[in-house]
């Protein structure tokens, strides 16, 4: 922890650089308590600390201090590859950031015939944690299946079931809409196999005719239109810095 002498940069002008508040409402924020540097509760408007160096949250939300870092949310359209590059000149998810100074790359992947949100980022720390099994980070997903699923469905995909590749289980399940022929459900799940959903809902009778990721964590699709990104929020960042230990 770098102690309230010459060296570094005050605290509060940290803060607004990084666009958390003005100078004077970062004063104001640490007076009531609400930040903290490498765990600790910081009170005093002299502090002075390293940004290259320490971890700054607000109520317990981690600032990234890093102007470097940049982090998106992609609604990633029906039919486009899931790939920075694609040698046979197909659609992929790097054509809509190829103009960005940037080298991005994206978190995780969705097939093509998946839709929905996708991360991009060039944090490759966070995106190495976000995609590890270990933290198991929640994904929401909207499936319009075959079929009417029956009662009890949802507490046998949460039991698990087993797949080619080893047993699989959703953490959340839910009937969102039913109509003849087709059903409309919410599953949840910590893992990324691939396919993982298409192969669960398979595996049970109700192969999936369309495929949507909804969420990742708490970060939301939203009214994010398709083939459009949109920045993370300050928060949205936090959350994920915070939902793998960060």
């Amino acid at each position: 922890m770098t102690s309230a002498n010459d060296e570094g940069v005050r605290l509060q002008k940290v803060l607004a650089k990084a666009g958390v508040a003005s100078r004077r409402a970062a004063e104001d924020l640490i007076a009531q308590g609400r930040v903290s540097v490498d765990g600790e509760i910081v009170r005093e408007f002299g502090r002075r600390v390293d940004p290259d160096s320490v971890v700054i949250r607000v109520d317990g939300t981690r600032v990234v201090l890093d102007e470097t870092l940049v982090y998106l949310a992609l609604n990633k359209p029906r039919g486009m590859h899931t790939t920075m590059t694609d040698d046979q000149g197909r659609p992929c998810v790097g054509d809509l950031v190829r103009d960005r100074a940037e080298r991005l790359f994206h978190v995780g992947r969705l097939d093509a015939d998946t839709e929905g949100l996708l991360l991009l980022t060039n944090d490759g720390d966070l995106a190495h944690r976000l995609m590890h099994p270990s933290f198991e980070v929640l994904k929401t997903y909207l499936a319009e299946v075959e079929g009417t699923v029956p009662r009890g469905l949802g507490k046998r995909l949460r039991a698990g079931i087993e797949l080619e590749d080893g047993p699989a289980r959703a953490d959340e399940f839910r009937v969102k809409d039913m109509q003849a022929g087709r059903t409309l459900v919410e599953i949840v799940l910590h893992e990324g196999r691939k396919h993982i959903v298409r192969r669960m809902l398979a595996e049970v009778g109700h192969p999936v005719r369309k495929l949507v990721r909804t969420s990742v964590g708490e970060i939301h699709l939203g009214n994010l239109r398709s083939g459009h990104l949109r920045a993370l929020t300050r928060k949205e960042v936090g959350s994920l810095h915070s939902s793998v230990g960060m």
